[in-house]
């Protein structure tokens, strides 16, 4: 059986790339997922695996030729294992891997989502020797900003685990191997071979690898030398972007020197516990940390009688939660509220890039939320347009996913404005960090009794602190304290939401 390789899609507006490299020639074995060639676009290089095992029979495209999308690179002759016993000497480890290709199938890291590049091996769920199933998951992944688990691409026996817990691995990187339980092959493998992991090759071993041209044109241009540029290609090949990469890093700032740790007695020493920090916290710290550094951050503050909203919730929660499955919460009347301000005041929910201030005309609300493993902003897209009802099914859908770290890239990007309710954690009064590239976050705070004056008269009101944070470079003060009075007008008075005023 014949199978087409074809150029795969490129991306948005991308329809043509450049056959740079071909990693096999006609007449080579293939198993399958392995690379087979390396097309370059105006953006971004992209690898064509194979999408079976077999002998490559024909190169139609050569290195060198534009191709356009879903134009025809190469043909495949499929096989399968034949493995009849014959009366020969043994096969030493690699005859054997050779003559078993086939049934070999690599697992790999997975597309981790947009702008992410790398992950770590948190979980081996299986050893090397154990039996897997199809869809079984065989380890877990931890990014910046989610957990992947990933499952095991066909049953079989693992028999390789190249990447141990604690690695840091690139997208599609080799994580394991694994032997098809189709394979009728009676080789022998050596398990004390299998147990160690295969050592990542040093870059003099690849000193012939051929770089693509547009790397070398920019190394050329950036009189870089191959030294100094850290390959993301295949068998360390330098790409266009590591290049670029390797030019930030040569104007990036200089991190500021950490301060030391003052002496720790052996006493002490002796009951402190070191955990390494994980990857979405190092992330959280650094999103931070640069949000200060960047943003010209302000915080105001103001204060709502919730008294009008506790009445209609408590006045209408039950029918709302038997008319629509879910219960009627504060979330869902501040981020109408918000959205109601953000209106008004669209500086709010606008971001600066580069020397323009870019508006949004629709409100993709971040509603951010503590989990286990640290602080995540699931993304409520169109909040504007959605009901009380949905408001509150969305953020109930995500704040589960979020709690068993389900949630997909895609969920925790593209919000402008974020809320951040502190307040269910007995927070009274806190000024919350923006969520870069946002212009503002909302800080709400516990409800507590207090005394205030009303026509005149003290009383005893459930009244609640509310604290904007703005980006003072595209929020003036004006703007920032018209919008928190119209969040707390919007509040005291909800039928201004319904109203529109």
């Amino acid at each position: 059986m014949t199978i087409e390789i074809r150029v795969p899609t490129l991306g948005e507006s991308v329809s043509e790339a450049t056959v740079a490299t071909w990693f096999k020639t006609p007449g080579d074995a293939v198993a399958q997922d392995e690379m087979l060639c390396e097309l370059e676009t105006d953006k971004v290089t992209v690898e064509v695996p194979s999408p079976s095992a077999g002998e490559l029979k024909e190169i139609v495209a050569s290195e060198g030729t534009t191709v356009g999308l879903n134009a025809l690179l190469a043909t495949i002759s499929e096989v399968t294992v034949a493995t009849a016993s014959t009366p020969t000497s043994p096969k030493t480890s690699t005859e054997a891997s050779a003559s078993n290709f086939v049934a070999d199938v690599d697992v790999m890291v997975p597309t981790l989502g947009e702008s992410v590049t790398e992950a770590t091996i948190s979980s081996w769920f299986k050893s090397v020797g154990d039996t897997v199933a199809q869809d079984e998951m065989l380890c877990e992944l931890e990014t910046d900003k989610v957990s992947v688990e990933v499952p095991a691409p066909v049953a079989g026996v693992l028999i390789n685990i190249l990447a141990p817990e604690g690695t840091a691995v690139e997208v599609s990187a080799k994580l394991a191997v694994i032997e098809a339980a189709s394979s009728k092959s009676s080789v022998k493998i050596d398990p004390a071979a299998l147990e160690q992991p295969q050592p990542q090759s040093d870059r003099a071993e690849f000193k012939d690898i051929e770089d693509s041209p547009s790397a070398k044109k920019a190394m050329a241009e950036a009189k870089l030398s191959r030294d100094q540029v850290r390959g993301s290609g295949r068998d360390g090949r330098i790409m266009k972007e590591d290049v670029a990469k390797a030019i930030a890093s040569m104007h990036a700032p200089q991190e500021p020197a950490q301060v030391p740790r003052a002496p720790v007695s052996a006493d002490d020493a002796s009951r402190e516990e070191r955990v390494k920090m994980t990857r979405l916290r190092q992330t959280i710290a650094r999103r931070l940390k640069d949000s200060q550094n960047t943003a010209a951050m302000l915080t105001t503050y103001n204060e709502v009688d919730m008294s009008e909203v506790m009445d209609l919730r408590t006045e209408y929660k039950d029918l709302f939660a038997k008319k629509h499955g879910v219960k009627l919460g504060f979330m869902s009347f501040f981020t109408k509220a918000c959205c109601h301000a953000l209106n008004e005041v669209p500086e709010v929910n606008a971001e600066i890039d580069g020397a323009d201030i870019v508006y949004k005309n629709f409100v993709h609300m971040g509603i951010a939320a503590g989990t286990p493993t640290g602080l995540v902003v699931p993304v409520i897209r169109d909040a504007h347009s959605m009901s009380f009802a949905e408001i509150e099914k969305a953020i109930a859908e995500k704040g589960v996913r979020a709690r068993d770290g389900k949630l997909s890239m895609a969920e925790m990007q593209g919000g402008t404005f974020t809320i951040s309710n502190g307040g269910i954690y007995g927070s009274l009064m806190s000024s919350p960090i923006l969520n870069p590239p946002q212009s503002g976050i909302l800080g709400m705070h516990k409800i507590q009794d207090r005394p205030i004056a009303v026509n005149g008269k003290v009383v005893i009101r459930p009244m609640m602190y509310l604290a904007l944070s703005y980006d003072h470079r595209i929020v003036d003060g004006k703007g920032a304290v018209t919008f928190l009075v119209r969040v707390k007008e919007a509040l005291e008075d909800p039928s201004r939401l319904l109203m529109d005023l």
